[in-house]
Formats: structure tokens, sequence, C-alpha cells
């Protein structure tokens, strides 16, 4: 773990947790939707907030695992305010499901985390007929993050609160296909490199994040967007990886191994808690985080004529 000791600017490192890069701050009266919030880092960033006041909704596919956390979280923190709602990003059809309940149920909402995704599956097809990890890392949480806007907005003038939207990516948004966003061949089976489509859906989420400041800014919203590497987990490793027997020597060894060096989940939803509640991002917004700290993303996610372009296809793709 001395690799990640270093402390930046913010006071805080990669071996910073949660915990610890939220203490004092009392967030009652915010309410957050985190999706992907059943397992790892969603469930632990969901824990925290609720920790530290937040009335957290957790977006979540299995909604059995979903209760199951919820009860979990409210064993340890009794005052929790913590619900579970049915959301698949995979499916457009229930990501408008959910943004529609969660809209007419009359609640604020002060933060949106878009943590859940897939990473580096075999190529398969979303119910929508997209690749599956564009569709669940980026375009879910595109037409999420539209639907729930005007009630962001809402939330913001009334509250006179800042609302902060938060994209989960990675640093694999750095070895996205060549040409970054592949428009004409999104659903090419025959090019389709599972790396670099995880990296290509990872970009997508920094350029949404910086072409959603670009139209916060032009409307005079008080609303950031800022993106984030969570860094590299060490559960997380081998979920597609079925080529060793979770008996193995050889896995055993290297998940013991990446342990060691990588990050638990306390120390992982550490930059997405940061982000989310810390004073110290009060109004900074289109900025990419890492081990809690500001730092700079690729070149390309500063391309603003490639966010506007991926913008405008992904309006199209969910009509």
């Amino acid at each position: 773990m001395w690799l990640f000791n270093r402390k930046g600017s913010s006071g805080f490192s990669s071996s910073s947790t949660a915990e610890e890069v939220t203490h004092g701050v009392d967030a009652s009266g915010l309410t957050a939707i985190v999706t992907g919030a059943s397992s790892g880092i969603g469930t632990e960033t969901a824990r925290v907030l609720a920790l530290r006041g937040v009335h957290v909704i957790m977006g979540v596919r299995n909604m059995a695992a979903g209760r199951d956390v919820k009860e979990a979280i409210v064993k340890e923190i009794p005052l929790a305010k913590i619900d579970a709602m049915e959301l698949d990003l995979s499916s457009l059809a229930s990501v408008r499901k959910f943004a529609s309940d969660f809209n007419s149920s009359g609640h604020p909402l002060n933060l949106l985390i878009n943590n859940a995704g897939i990473m580096a599956p075999p190529f398969m097809l979303s119910k929508d007929n997209m690749e599956l990890q564009f569709a669940t890392n980026y375009l879910g949480h595109f037409l999420l993050a539209n639907l729930l806007l005007d009630t962001m907005k809402k939330t913001a003038r009334e509250s006179n609160r800042e609302g902060r939207v938060i994209n989960v990516s990675s640093e694999l948004h750095r070895y996205p296909y060549p040409e970054g966003i592949r428009f004409d061949k999104i659903n090419d089976q025959s090019g389709y490199k599972k790396f670099q489509a995880y990296g290509q859906s990872k970009l997508a989420n920094v350029l949404h994040a910086n072409e959603l400041t670009r139209r916060f800014k032009e409307d005079g919203v008080n609303i950031s967007a800022n993106s984030l590497h969570p860094g590299v987990i060490a559960t997380n490793l081998f979920r597609h990886n079925t080529s060793l027997a979770d008996d193995n020597p050889i896995r055993v060894f290297l998940e013991s191994a990446a342990r060691l060096v990588l990050k638990n989940v306390q120390q992982g939803a550490a930059t997405t808690c940061y982000v989310a509640l810390n004073p110290q991002v009060k109004g900074i917004s289109g900025e990419y985080f890492s081990g809690c700290n500001l730092t700079k993303a690729s070149s390309m996610t500063k391309d603003a004529e490639l966010a506007k372009k991926l913008w405008d296809f992904s309006m199209n793709l969910v009509k």
C-alpha cells in the first residue's frame, strides 16, 4: 500500500478511504442516486453517503441484492435513509421507468452518481441491440442523466445548494480504439476488442461530464459534472475471466498478490465520495479526479467537437 500513500494538494491520497475524505461533512438534507449500488464500490459509496446523512436511492439491477445491502446498512446505521429501486442500465426502457418513477416520487435530487459498469465481457448486445459495454457503462447513464436533469435543476434552484453529477470512469479511458469513439462501428463484432471497447465507454463517460459542464454553464444552473478514476479494485479483477477456476492456485496467488497492491472497496469508493461531498470540490466542474485529487485526463477528452458529436449521436440513439 506504500504506492498510494503520497498525499496530493487535497490532503488525501490513493490510500484514503471514503469515510476519511468525508469526515466532518454534514450532508443531511441531500438526496443522491447511486447506480450499481448492490456490490463493490457502489455499496460502499451508498453506505458512506448514508453515514453522512444523505438520503440514498440505490439504482440496482438485482432487487434482492439491493434489499440485502439496504438491510446491512440500516443494521449498521439505524438512522440511515436508504431505498432501492430497480434499474438495468443496459435497457433504455428500464432507465426510462426508473427515471419516471423517481421524478413522480417528488423527491429532490442533489447528487447523481453514475457508478454502475461492466468490464471486458465477450462481445454481446444489449436489449436495445447496442454493444453491451457502451450501452451499460455510458448510454444508459447518458439517458438517465437527461431524464433527471429537470429535477436536479429544480432542486439546485430551490435548495440554493450545488447539484453534482459524478461519472465513474477509468484510467483505461486513455486506451480506447484508435479513433476514440467508433461512431460508425459501435456494434462491429468483427473488430471488437473487449478492453478497447471498455476504454471507449469510459472515454464517453468523461466526454459526457465535460459536455454537461458546458451546457450547465450556458444555462447558468448551479450543477457541476465531473468524472473520476476510482482505482483498480482487487475484487473486480476476474469477473469476466473464466479461464482460471476459482480454486486454481495461479488465480488464488494472483488475487492474494492483488490485494497487497490494489485498493480495497473502502479506498475504491473514496474518490467518488470526495467528489460528491467534500467542500473542496465546490464550484469545480468538467474535471477529472484520481486518488481524491485533480488529475489530467487524456487529450482526447478535451476535444469539445468530439464531446458535442457524442452528445448528438447519443441523443439520436435514445431518441
